[in-house]
């Protein structure tokens, strides 16, 4: 049986996109569609699945480096900050999204608060990454 380590990240993420999203394991809020990702980025999302992608992200995130808090999340969809002529700037990405997903998450049973280390992924959703990562290694 494939895990999340056999398969690419992509194929991974826009698959268990697509299921949070089939199966109304998150929702997206009525202020995502108006906020930006972090203070790196100049316009909101383009996309229109973006939240369910930034979801399923955080969710093999958590799997692959868990227990992992909000601050280190904060730090990995971060980016760089055009700051005109002068250097650009390494900034954090937003917690309000990060956290609401988590919390969204959590409601689901896919991830559980490991004490003071942040949060880290349940059998629940081990066997749902690895349900996806399995179909994806056979082909199907």
């Amino acid at each position: 049986m494939a895990t999340v380590y056999d398969v690419p990240a992509d194929v991974l993420i826009e698959r268990a996109a697509k299921k949070l999203e089939e199966e109304k394991v998150v929702e997206v809020p009525e202020w995502a569609k108006f906020v930006k990702t972090g203070a790196h980025k100049e316009h909101p999302p383009a996309q229109e699945n973006w939240w369910y992608i930034r979801a399923a992200s955080i969710l093999r995130r958590i799997y692959v480096d868990g227990p992992v808090g909000v601050a280190r999340l904060r730090t990995y969809y971060g980016g760089r900050k055009n700051r005109g002529v002068k250097p650009e700037h390494h900034m954090d990405a937003g917690g309000k999204i990060i956290r609401t997903i988590l919390q969204q998450l959590e409601k689901a049973g896919f991830v559980e608060k490991d004490g003071q280390n942040g949060r880290k992924i349940t059998k629940k959703g081990q066997s749902f990454l690895d349900k996806i990562a399995s179909e994806i290694a056979k082909g199907a």
